[in-house]
């Protein structure tokens, strides 16, 4: 059953495939347009680089996410999804899971180079690589509830990025000092492994809370 759910997701993401690569597009755009606003300093583009990279997905994922559990909801289908024998928290993973692989698992797999096109020295590249593959599907998680939350508002994005984004921050925070923290020579383990601890918690408790945020929206 969790196979042909993850079958039917990754299918009804192929049909939408124009939509979903819409987030890819913003996130170059914005990577682009950085160096025209920032001028030729190319130390201070390779200062901030990291900085712009993750700012560039968090919005990326954000665009994301609103469509989570919308076309579900509009067409009834969440209705029978909620029926099925599979608990609803695993057809939630499931469909978070998929979301992250047509979203943020492009932006991970472009961000070296982006990376080089920013002036990020080969180390730095590597830990933004790895703070993104930890916290992207992290962002994924923690926007889930909310997306289930706004699922029935005819505009819910605005609301959705006023709750997202506060609890996206201390992720944020702990992808730059990884990387501020390896560039002064210091040990960066600390914050990868709170990063890893952020995840680990939002993917045992997300499908259950947005699991009940579904049911709230449907009673």
């Amino acid at each position: 059953m969790m196979r042909q759910l993850f079958i039917r997701e990754l299918t009804l993401a192929w049909r939408n495939m124009a939509e979903r690569m819409n987030p890819l597009w913003f996130f170059l755009i914005v990577i682009v347009l950085f160096p025209f606003a920032i001028g030729p300093d190319l130390a201070m583009l390779a200062r901030i680089a990291p900085g712009i990279c993750w700012v560039a997905a968090l919005l990326a994922m954000m665009l994301t996410m609103e469509g989570l559990f919308r076309d579900d909801w509009q067409d009834g289908s969440l209705d029978q999804l909620r029926i099925m024998q599979t608990p609803m928290p695993l057809i939630v993973l499931v469909k978070i899971a998929v979301n992250w692989m047509v979203s943020g698992l492009p932006l991970l797999l472009l961000s070296p180079l982006v990376g080089v096109l920013l002036g990020m020295t080969a180390n730095n590249i590597g830990l933004l690589f790895l703070t993104l593959l930890i916290g992207t599907p992290t962002l994924s998680l923690l926007s889930a509830p909310s997306a289930a939350l706004t699922v029935s508002l005819r505009r819910g994005s605005v609301l959705l990025s006023v709750l997202v984004l506060p609890m996206a921050i201390p992720v944020l925070i702990l992808a730059m000092g990884v990387i501020e923290k390896c560039e002064m020579g210091f040990p960066v383990a600390s914050e990868l492994g709170f990063m890893g601890a952020i995840l680990t918690a939002t993917m045992t408790l997300s499908p259950f809370i947005t699991a009940a945020a579904l049911r709230i929206n449907a009673s």
